[in-house]
């Protein structure tokens, strides 16, 4: 080998990579019950660690400040849920009734529009379907019952586990890095890790006032449409509003079915989703930027791909994740020497372009 020349990897190091990120990815995938409520108090501590900490600084023991603020918390979340339980639970008793009259307006639909129609009579196909829905109704009632009281348990441990890290923040990360064997090595890592706190908790935090307001301006909106229960379609905007790209379609679409379904003639079935994408464009465009800033830009490449890859492991709780997750990578990987270059390419900034241009060498 030619002295300078860069070693080259064997073929069975990069196979041997390649099935530890796929291990991974399963693992990652099959433990969603465990690491899904971890990730998420993570989350939630990184934006409550400051109210905390401003608690210590008056005199408030931090167990009693986590105390406090996880009771805020809860006393924020829980009425709310408690509110729009009702609206949701009315519109899943009405779904064997929704898709029946969706299908007569499709049915509808096709026979109004030269070369769709089926022949059979309008409405001909949402009796037996209608029927099925409904023999299959207990299975689905349990089903979401399951998936309720899995819920119920996560967010449990979710409200523990984040108790406790509020409670020990001061002491928690500086014991952790002191694990670590290099002096350098510690200061990068905590360095690191002060830097994805505070990005994340900066991101969040502005989203999540943007994203009340959206729920507020879509709230008044669909009040005066007159479309029925708007503030639980606003907090649904505001919640998958946290989803880039994938939210906003999704809002769209529920938005023009539940239009559907409350307006039956004329042009008021577009109201719904032209309020939202109204409401979504002076907020993506305008508002967003000017809260978030620039120094939090990320690569729209990288965003996307991260909701694709965590909305696939963990659904939606994997897509509400994904942005802080690689925020956190970012801020990590730009101040580790050997993973500056997947910081740079997470990074949403344009590169400036260099003062003098690059000549190559003559042969």
């Amino acid at each position: 080998m030619r002295s300078g020349a860069h070693p080259t990897r064997p073929p069975q190091a990069l196979a041997l990579r390649g099935l530890f990120v796929l291990a991974t990815l399963g693992f990652v995938k099959l433990a969603q019950p465990l690491l899904a409520p971890i990730l998420f108090a993570l989350v939630l501590a990184v934006v409550l660690v400051p109210a905390v900490r401003a608690l210590r600084r008056h005199g408030v023991p931090e167990f009693v400040g986590a105390g406090l603020v996880v009771a805020a918390l809860l006393g924020s979340t829980v009425p709310l849920a408690a509110v729009l339980a009702g609206p949701a639970a009315e519109w899943w008793q009405r779904a064997p009734e929704i898709v029946a009259e969706l299908a007569q307006r499709l049915q509808r639909l096709r026979a109004a529009i030269p070369g769709l129609d089926a022949g059979g009579p309008p409405g001909s196909a949402s009796g037996p379907l209608a029927e099925r829905l409904a023999s299959e109704g207990v299975v689905l009632t349990g089903q979401l019952l399951g998936h309720g009281l899995s819920f119920v348990l996560s967010a449990a441990a979710t409200v523990i586990l984040l108790y406790f890290l509020l409670a020990s923040e001061h002491w928690l990360l500086p014991r952790a890095v002191r694990a670590l064997p290099r002096p350098r090595q510690r200061a990068l890592v905590l360095a690191g890790t002060l830097a994805a706190q505070r990005d994340i908790g900066r991101f969040l935090s502005s989203l999540a006032l943007i994203n009340a307001g959206v729920v507020l301006v879509l709230g008044l909106g669909l009040h005066l449409a007159e479309l029925p229960n708007p503030l639980m379609w606003g907090v649904v905007g505001g919640v998958l509003n946290f989803i880039p790209y994938l939210g906003p379609v999704a809002i769209v679409g529920l938005l023009a079915l539940a239009g559907l379904l409350a307006f039956p003639d004329g042009w008021m079935p577009l109201l719904p989703p032209a309020l939202f994408l109204a409401v979504h464009a002076v907020e993506a465009n305008f508002i967003a930027p000017w809260f978030v800033g620039r120094r939090l830009v990320l690569s729209p490449v990288s965003v996307f791909l991260s909701v694709m890859l965590w909305g696939w492991l963990w659904g939606i709780a994997g897509a509400l994740v994904a942005v802080p997750v690689l925020i956190g990578l970012r801020a990590v990987s730009q101040r580790m020497p050997r993973l500056r270059w997947l910081g740079t390419l997470l990074d949403g900034r344009q590169a400036q372009a260099p003062g003098r241009r690059l000549r190559l060498p003559r042969r």
